[in-house]
């Protein structure tokens, strides 16, 4: 098994998607670790100094001017996460908690934490026992953090709380521990804090998101050229000329794209004479739609690259060996999760404009006036309905995906007595993200089975890539023989989708499209 070292500085979402699905161990970088241990030191120093310092002797949110003695610190930090451990609702998954967990490990390894190395050590157990604690998704507000998510995380480090069983369900995390021979961690001053203040859960779900959203604009193109075969729509608009006169790296990106699956197409060349003059904006500006919504993926990742790489609790510690003072400790608001929630935000509107303009191709594919196929691609057009429900089904998923669309961020309330009257609700966003993907899985799913039907009115064979993902469908849906439910043809093809690995296959089969 691949093993991962975390260093706060170098860590990938493939990386973090390869430890939260158990396909890596992690260990703690050499080079993080005097970092880690000099940041702590900065914290044993301002406790033996009877330093007053946030975080560390003092109370937390509006309880900021609450002094705490020295023989309370360790209480004060057990405290704070069994109060904050009020997360709600369904349980996260496997495979976003193992993601958070690596993210906050990553976090805290950047050395601007202040905590005792033990923290570090005791998640790192965690993940490579597979320990997975049970963590209600609903409670973060995205400022100060994460704080009700992570604090379910932090008390079952200390030995309370529940973790996941293999079928499913939870159990006491004291089971865990004692069958891997672990033993509770001691809470030290500002470990508490430090666990539960970063945007660890906002991270897991934008990864989670982005992994299957880098899939499915790829998929997107290729359904789209799927389209352009079945409705035979010209190629020309994808000329690199047009594209250069514009030059929007996304626009030029999907115009490759698009002539690279048709550059071999004996439909296109079929009818390349033909006298239709221009074809519906769904297939003609489908560069500079589909485009546009890939340069918003790529500002995800760019945000996502930095934020899994940056130190977001409060109080950071800047350790000054040479100048030890008050200025190494600064209270701050890296913890804010506002560029996280904005991207996230911004990502779903862009999902929903590629929904709808794969549903207006579902639309000309299926309108004989347009299409010149049979109506709604029946074999009986009027006796049977064909696949006429699938456009309804489309603009179902479509509405809900209008609905995620909503921003979460222009939302905000003020929480703690005021203290903390600003939030960015990122962990909603980044969450609410995560479900568009399924919506638009359903729509892209819609279009693609559609546009199959359409090309068997076709007698000559399409290009190479949409061969090869035709043959993808065709495994699991059958051509119309006549009027049949394709519920589960669409369920079927939505999975698949998610899944991504039909694309790995047509890749290897006919040549990797330009990313």
């Amino acid at each position: 098994m691949t093993e991962i070292a975390l260093d706060g500085n170098t860590l990938t979402s493939a990386e973090v998607l390869r430890i939260a699905s158990g396909g890596a161990t992690v260990t703690l970088s050499s080079n993080a670790l005097p970092k880690v241990q000099a940041a702590r030191s900065v914290v044993e120093r301002i406790l033996s100094n009877d330093e007053t310092v946030y975080g560390i002797n003092t109370g937390f949110g509006a309880l900021v001017h609450e002094r705490i003695s020295p023989e309370d610190l360790s209480q004060l930090q057990t405290n704070l996460i069994r109060s904050h451990a009020t997360a709600i609702g369904e349980l996260m998954s496997k495979e976003s908690v193992r993601a958070m967990m690596a993210v906050r490990i990553n976090s805290l390894a950047k050395g601007n934490s202040g905590v005792h190395p033990e923290v570090l050590n005791q998640l790192i157990h965690f993940l490579n026992f597979d320990i997975v604690p049970a963590i209600p998704r609903l409670g973060s507000l995205g400022a100060s953090g994460d704080l009700a998510p992570l604090s379910h995380m932090a008390v079952c480090l200390i030995g309370e709380g529940e973790v996941l069983c293999e079928d499913g369900g939870v159990e006491p995390t004291s089971n865990q521990l004692t069958k891997h021979g672990l033993i509770p961690l001691e809470l030290r001053a500002k470990d508490g804090l430090s666990l539960i203040n970063g945007t660890s859960q906002m991270c897991s779900f934008l990864v989670l998101a982005e992994q299957k959203i880098a899939d499915l604009l790829v998929y997107a193109d290729l359904i789209l050229c799927t389209s352009i075969e079945a409705r035979k729509a010209s190629v020309k608009p994808s000329d690199a000329r047009v594209h250069d006169a514009r030059p929007h790296p996304g626009q030029k990106l999907v115009s490759q794209r698009i002539r690279q699956i048709l550059h071999d197409s004996p439909i296109i060349d079929s009818h390349s004479n033909c006298d239709q003059v221009q074809d519906a904006y769904s297939f003609r500006c489908a560069p500079q739609v589909h485009g546009a919504i890939n340069e918003r993926l790529v500002a995800l990742q760019s945000t996502l690259s930095i934020e899994l790489n940056s130190a977001t609790d409060n109080p950071l510690v800047f350790p000054d060996l040479s100048n030890p003072g008050s200025h190494e400790v600064v209270s701050q608001g890296n913890f804010h999760g506002e560029v996280l929630a904005l991207t996230a935000d911004s990502m779903v509107s862009a999902l929903f404009e590629l929904g709808s303009i794969s549903e207006r191709r579902i639309d000309q594919m299926l309108d004989p006036a347009r299409s010149g196929l049979p109506a709604f691609l029946a074999k009986d057009s009027g006796l049977e309905s064909g696949l006429m429900i699938v456009q309804y089904v489309a603009g179902a998923s479509l509405s809900e995906l209008h609905g995620h669309a909503a921003p979460r961020t222009i939302f905000s309330t003020s929480t703690s007595a005021g203290q903390e009257d600003h939030v960015s609700m990122g962990a909603t966003a980044c969450w609410n993200l995560l479900q568009a993907t399924q919506r638009i899985a359903e729509v892209l799913a819609c279009e693609l089975v559609v546009a199959c039907e359409a090309l068997e009115f076709n007698e000559i064979s399409p290009s190479k890539h949409v061969v090869s993902l035709k043959q993808r469908v065709r495994s699991i849906v059958a051509p119309l023989e006549g009027d049949r439910s394709t519920s589960s043809d669409l369920l079927n093809v939505t999975k698949e989708l998610l899944d991504g690995k039909w694309l790995a296959r047509i890749e290897a089969e006919v040549g990797r499209l330009p990313r």
